[in-house]
């Protein structure tokens, strides 16, 4: 009796190793396989904003991570340094307008050194549907404005919604929205001409 016990316990032993190295061997699978999906996705989220460059996985590595009010956040957020022949053509940075209408908005905004925008996404916000949901470029064309936008020291008046003195379209029943990301992504551009110490330091952001 207590021989038999003893084989069907060593017979369970030996099933749950099994079980363990098989459920090992099938998360890491699907770890390394999720890893690359968000490694891709990252990667084509950046194309989009600078259509032209050749964005590799090389990018995701030269970056550095930054706190600064100009980004809208207490947390650090990522800038991406896109470089031709070893020179920065041009930065990709995280940024938040914290003053949306229903919250956060999260940005990706491409900027060359000289403060001229390259292009802009949305990657996150809880605007009004139908309203403030325009700035996503699947819904209108309005982010795309700010494409060729040069942030200068003479132009700020230039950076507001038409209504307001600027050149900006704004949204009917809804300015609130369209002012934050103005502001924000002039805030991005002034930061890349203000701050170089910090945006040209040693790279940090983990993959």
């Amino acid at each position: 009796m207590i021989k038999s016990i003893g084989k069907h316990a060593l017979s369970l032993g030996f099933v749950a190793v099994i079980c363990v190295a098989l459920l090992t061997f099938i998360n890491q699978k699907t770890a390394s396989r999720i890893n690359e999906q968000r490694l891709q996705s990252k990667l084509n989220l950046l194309a989009e904003v600078v259509p032209n460059a050749s964005i590799s996985q090389a990018l995701l590595s030269d970056c550095v991570l930054v706190t600064h009010e100009l980004l809208g956040r207490t947390t650090a957020q990522a800038i991406y340094r896109l470089r031709s022949d070893n020179n920065i053509s041009a930065y990709i940075l995280e940024a938040t307008a914290p003053d949306g209408y229903s919250g956060n908005i999260d940005l990706l905004v491409a900027t060359t050194p000289d403060g001229t925008i390259l292009g802009t996404r949305v990657l996150e916000h809880k605007e009004t549907p139908g309203l403030g949901d325009k700035i996503e470029v699947r819904r209108a064309p309005w982010i795309l404005s700010f494409n060729g936008m040069q942030v200068t020291d003479d132009n700020a008046a230039l950076w507001a919604v038409k209504k307001e003195g600027g050149v900006f379209d704004q949204f009917t029943g809804a300015t609130i929205t369209p002012r934050a990301v103005i502001n924000a992504v002039r805030n991005a551009a002034q930061l890349i001409k203000q701050h170089p110490e910090l945006v040209n330091a040693s790279a940090n952001c983990p993959l």
